[in-house]
């Protein structure tokens, strides 16, 4: 009687061991298959969405092991070629940067239009941007998108970066150097959500010109070529993984925006404000996008780009972009 009542407990166990092993089995293979890939973004609001799709687990879903890594961006075609990162996400002009400076790379989807996200902030005293000819202006670094954005804001209005005087700083400490009342700056270029905090501070400076009145600032995801041809359904897993993320912020607002918001160390209320002055790009705005506006601007970008001599030749722009991840 004794070895039968234990027999039970022990036939009973040794199943439920042999169940677990099953699954743990079954479970193997599924996350052995889960492809690796690091992208390097930083905090702009615009990437947000691929912060999203990794917390909430829509890129894990779809078969993707994926590390975000904040990189600045003067350093992030650096990342990509040493292979620390095989993705990245920046503005459409930098990626004809790369790509003239030897570092080859692939914009597969598109992320979003900037609306007034991106700006110039100037003291009080400045009256319009032709008032900064030999003034002192924050941007980031040559090759960036703020300091490209400072180039295209000058060329319109009839100056060049060689008539100010740039001091290199990143889009955050720019924003902070304004509202600190720096003397040394006259200008600085930045964007959301550092703009925002410009933007409640009127005292400290005022946001004299956006991507409202200068509609170039545009950003995609790209990849090495040879991640590409390795990996041709992971890239369609990322570009699926971000339309899934906007899909999650239109059915659950206030989660998406909180778990957005605290990458970036704001509230989910904060995160929403900031987020208003851009668009995120659905699967239907990205085939509309690379079937023709995205040539146009790789093409004045980098004429723009030759002219202030950021780059010494043009690259074939034909191949800057691989539209068969958005179908």
């Amino acid at each position: 009687m004794i070895k039968r009542s234990l027999a039970a407990p022990v036939a009973a166990h040794l199943a439920g061991l042999a169940a677990t092993a099953a699954i743990l089995a079954a479970a193997g293979p599924a996350a052995a298959q889960e492809t690796p890939v690091a992208i390097g973004i930083s905090g702009w609001t615009g990437f947000a969405p691929l912060t999203l799709a990794k917390e909430a687990g829509l890129f894990k879903k779809l078969g993707l092991d994926v590390s975000l890594k904040k990189i600045p961006q003067k350093d992030r075609h650096l990342a990509m070629a040493s292979g620390d990162i095989q993705c990245a996400a920046t503005t459409v002009e930098t990626w004809v940067i790369w790509n003239a400076n030897g570092v080859a790379a692939t914009q597969i989807f598109q992320l979003d239009k900037s609306y007034g996200a991106d700006g110039m902030v100037v003291k009080p005293s400045v009256a319009k941007i032709a008032d900064l000819k030999g003034k002192t202006v924050a941007a980031s670094a040559p090759g960036t998108a703020p300091y490209f954005t400072l180039a295209w804001m000058l060329k319109k209005n009839g100056l060049s970066v060689k008539d100010v005087k740039v001091v290199n700083l990143e889009p955050q400490a720019a924003a902070n150097a304004m509202i600190a009342g720096n003397q040394d700056i006259d200008a600085a270029m930045t964007y959301e959500p550092y703009l925002g905090a410009v933007r409640a501070k009127p005292e400290a400076g005022k946001i004299i010109a956006t991507t409202l009145d200068y509609p170039m600032v545009m950003d995609t995801v790209g990849c090495t070529p040879k991640f590409l041809k390795e990996n041709p359904k992971a890239a369609k897993a990322l570009a699926d993984g971000y339309f899934a993320a906007l899909d999650m912020i239109k059915a659950d607002p206030k989660k998406s925006f909180e778990i957005m918001g605290a990458d970036v160390k704001q509230s989910g209320e904060a995160f929403e404000k900031s987020q208003a002055y851009l668009r995120w790009q659905d699967k239907a705005a990205n085939q509309k996008f690379f079937a023709g506006e995205h040539a146009q601007f790789s093409k004045e970008a980098a004429d723009l780009l030759l002219e202030i001599g950021i780059i010494k030749q043009v690259p074939d722009l034909k191949a800057l972009a691989d539209t068969s991840f958005i179908k």
